[in-house]
């Protein structure tokens, strides 16, 4: 009988401990689970309506890497069409909320959250951001600081936007280029495009502007002269183009006086521009996604390489046929989208 009670004793205790090992098990689980459970907070600052798209390109890459909007990630997304006092403001909500990390786009607002999270911990991650002669990053592959992201290569395509131009409209020897008044990556754009207009033998008249209604006044003026000034009008890249009220008097200036617009692409009010040569915006978005991962895992924002996209061209063949434009075959074959 005493055997057989120790027996029972020890088989007691043999489970006392199984069961107390279970406990623990479960315990440290839990607390490995709770580890996991961080939610992270993400500023989203969209410096131009334009580029939406990069927002919701960026947001899809993260679901993509396993980031659950309203799980383990939540996004405060602020949209504001070229106002340096909103960009500053916004992202010093950011700062004060304490976000985990500020997504930026365009080139603009990169530089305002550039100088503005550089004395906080907070990492920052750019798109369609002009990063030459800008100050954003040391370089392509070092981006330096706390920031990387994914460079817009501006000058390549303003260069391609000047080439498709050429080709689809040879005999327009005077192109017209309006663009926001000190915008700091146009200057750039004008150095690159001087000596190919200048062996092209063309004109190139820039139009600097502070609002579309300058723009406006301006297309006003030359439609009331016999001579509009102008064969061409080619946008560069810079935000006043992709302002509503600017693409729409530009779409009807060139549609009334029957000459080709374009370089951005853009639809608006029933005006179209004749092709745009970009990013893709989602893409870009996207792009951004797997660099965030990293900084949110831990990486060192200024030592992660910047990404760069491919070119998009979009050509509307309709408007080429409305203005009696032929679009070479070889640049058809170029382009990622073709409008009819």
């Amino acid at each position: 009988m005493s055997d057989k009670k120790n027996s029972q004793g020890k088989h007691q205790k043999i489970w006392a401990i199984f069961s107390l090992l279970i406990v623990a098990s479960l315990l440290l689980s839990g607390c490995g689970s709770a580890a996991q459970a961080k939610v992270y907070k993400v500023g989203i600052l969209v410096g131009l309506e334009f580029v939406t798209p990069i927002a919701d390109g960026f947001k899809a890459g993260m679901t993509d890497l396993g980031y659950i909007e309203g799980e383990n990630i939540i996004y405060d997304v602020q949209t504001v069409n070229f106002d340096i006092p909103t960009y500053q403001s916004v992202l010093k909500k950011f700062v004060d909320d304490k976000v985990d990390l500020i997504v930026v786009t365009p080139t603009e607002a990169t530089i305002e959250a550039k100088i503005i999270a550089q004395d906080t911990n907070i990492p920052v991650v750019f798109a369609f951001a002009f990063t030459e002669g800008m100050g954003i990053i040391d370089s392509v592959r070092e981006p330096g600081g706390n920031i990387t992201g994914v460079r817009f290569p501006g000058i390549d395509i303003t260069v391609k936007r000047f080439e498709i131009l050429r080709e689809i409209a040879p005999d327009a020897k005077r192109i017209w280029m309006p663009y926001q008044r000190g915008y700091p990556i146009v200057a750039p754009q004008l150095e690159a495009l001087a000596p190919l207009a200048k062996a092209a033998g063309v004109t190139l008249i820039d139009f600097p502007a502070d609002s579309p209604a300058e723009i406006q006044a301006e297309l006003a003026a030359r439609s009331a002269t016999d001579d509009i000034g102008m064969d061409a009008i080619l946008f560069l890249v810079e935000p006043l183009a992709t302002l509503p009220d600017v693409f729409t008097a530009v779409g009807k200036f060139s549609y009334d006086h029957q000459i080709p617009f374009g370089g951005v692409y853009n639809s608006i009010d029933g005006y179209s521009s004749l092709f745009g040569v970009n990013v893709d915006l989602a893409e870009s978005g996207r792009l951004a996604a797997p660099l965030a991962d990293k900084v949110l895992k831990g990486t060192q924002a200024g030592t992660i390489p910047a990404s760069t996209p491919e070119n998009f061209i979009q050509i509307n063949f309709t408007v080429a046929q409305q203005l009696g434009l032929t679009v070479p075959e070889g640049l058809l074959k170029q382009a990622n989208e073709i409008i009819r």
